[in-house]
C-alpha cells in the first residue's frame, strides 16, 4: 500500500472531542457572568494544549483543537458570516436513539443582509492550534456552505436582500472562497467541510421536508456540490480538503437514515475534495456499493468506529468491513476513522474520555495492521 503523506491519513478522526469537566465548568461560569472572557480563553488554551498532546500520543497524524471553543460544530461559524444573524424563532430538530428520541432546540438563523466575510473565521483559534502541534498535521473543521441554507431553506433568506437565490449562492461561495484562501495563508494544510445535508438528503423523510419548504429535493444536492466547488476553486495546491457527512450526532442520537445511494454518483464524481469521511458505523448508513462511484485519486475515510457508545469494536470486525468496502473501491483509497465527532455539540456523546481514547487507539492500531 502507498503511504499517506497528505491528508486524509490512514488513521484519522473527524474533529470534535469530549470537553473535559474543567472546561465545561468554565463555560458555565462564563455564561453566568462569574468569570471574564479572558479567564475562559486561558482555560480553553490549557485544555487544547492537553488534548493535542493526547492525540499525538495516541499515534494520530491529525490533530484538532477538539472544537473546544465552540458550542456547536456549525453555528459558531455561521453566525460570524456577514449578513447572517440569529432569528427570534427557535428551530427544533428531532433526534432518535435506541431508547426513543429527544429534541435539540436552538435559535434559527436569518440571512438579512448580503453575505460577506468580515474577517477570517477561527483564524486565531487555528493559529493557536498550529503552535501546539509537534508531530501531527493541524486540521481545521468548518461547516460547509450548504449548512447556511439547509435548515431554513428559502424562508430563512430575506427576499428584499436576495430576490434571486443565484446571487445568494454567488455571495456565499465567494465568502467561503475568501475564508479558504485566508486560512491557507495562515499555514493551514488540512481543511474539512462538515456537511450533514448531503447525508440527510438520502433520507426520503428529509427530502419531503425540503419539498415542503419549496425546495427541489431531487436536485438540491447537486446545487450544494456546485457551490462547494465554487468555494474551493483556486485553493492552493498545498491545502488538502475533505468533507465529512453524517446523519446527525447529538448526545448519541441521530436525525436521518438511509444509504448514500441517492447522492452517491454526483457526490463522488463531482465534488472537488481530496477525501470523503463517511458514516458507516451501523445499518442506518446502508451498504458499501455506492463506493463504486469513487474515482481514482480520491480517498474514502470509512467511519466504522462509532462515537455514539463506549463499546469497543473488535479488530476482526473492522478488518472484515474494510475488506467488504474494498470490493467497491481500491484498498489503497481507503482510510479509517470514527463515524463522527465525539462531541458535535458541547454536551458530548454518551461515553467516557477513556472510551474515546481507546477507540482512537484502536483506529491507529487497525490502520497499521491493514496498511502498514
Amino acid at each position: 500500500m502507498t503511504a499517506r503523506t497528505r491528508p486524509p491519513f490512514r488513521a484519522d478522526h473527524v474533529g470534535s472531542l469530549l470537553r473535559p469537566p474543567k472546561l465545561l465548568a468554565a463555560r458555565a461560569d462564563f455564561a453566568a457572568g462569574r468569570i471574564p472572557s479572558e479567564e475562559l480563553r486561558a482555560i480553553e488554551d490549557d485544555a487544547i494544549r492537553t488534548v493535542v498532546r493526547e492525540q499525538e500520543n495516541t499515534g494520530l497524524r491529525t490533530a484538532t483543537d477538539g472544537e473546544f471553543r465552540r458550542t456547536s460544530w456549525h453555528m459558531d461559524f455561521i453566525y460570524r458570516l456577514g449578513g447572517v444573524h440569529r432569528a427570534d424563532e427557535q428551530l427544533t430538530v428531532k433526534f432518535r436513539n435506541a431508547q426513543g428520541g429527544l429534541e435539540f432546540t436552538s435559535a434559527a438563523l436569518r440571512v438579512d443582509g448580503p453575505i460577506t466575510l468580515p474577517s477570517p473565521i477561527f483564524a486565531d483559534d487555528f493559529l493557536f492550534l498550529k503552535d501546539q502541534v509537534t508531530t501531527g498535521t493541524p486540521k481545521l473543521t468548518i461547516p460547509s456552505p450548504s449548512m447556511v441554507h439547509y435548515r431554513g431553506g428559502r424562508a430563512a433568506i430575506d427576499p428584499s436582500v436576495y430576490p434571486d437565490l443565484d446571487q445568494f449562492w454567488t455571495d456565499l461561495s465567494a465568502a467561503y472562497a475568501e475564508q479558504v484562501r485566508a486560512i491557507a495563508d495562515l499555514g493551514c494544510t488540512y481543511l474539512q467541510l462538515d456537511d450533514t445535508s448531503l447525508a440527510y438528503l438520502n433520507d426520503p423523510a428529509q427530502r419531503e421536508m425540503v419539498a415542503a419548504q419549496g425546495g427541489d429535493p431531487d436536485h438540491q444536492h447537486e446545487r450544494y456540490i456546485a457551490q462547494i466547488n465554487a468555494a474551493l476553486a483556486g485553493r492552493p495546491d498545498g491545502l488538502s480538503v475533505t468533507t465529512h457527512m453524517c446523519r446527525g450526532n447529538f448526545r448519541s442520537s441521530w436525525a436521518a437514515e438511509g444509504g448514500y445511494d441517492f447522492v452517491a454518483e454526483a457526490l463522488f464524481t463531482q465534488l472537488d475534495v481530496d477525501g470523503f469521511f463517511l458514516e458507516y458505523d451501523d445499518e442506518r448508513s446502508g451498504d458499501f456499493s455506492p463506493l463504486r462511484f469513487v474515482p481514482p485519486g480520491k480517498q474514502v475515510v470509512l467511519g466504522l468506529v462509532t462515537t455514539k457508545s463506549g463499546a469497543l469494536e473488535s479488530k476482526d470486525d473492522l478488518k472484515r468491513r474494510i475488506d467488504e468496502a474494498s470490493k467497491f473501491v481500491s484498498l489503497d483509497q481507503i482510510c479509517l476513522s470514527p463515524q463522527c465527532g465525539f462531541s458535535s455539540t458541547v454536551e458530548g456523546n454518551a461515553l467516557t474520555a477513556a472510551e474515546q481514547w481507546a477507540k482512537l487507539r484502536l483506529i491507529v492500531e487497525v490502520a497499521e495492521e491493514v496498511w502498514g
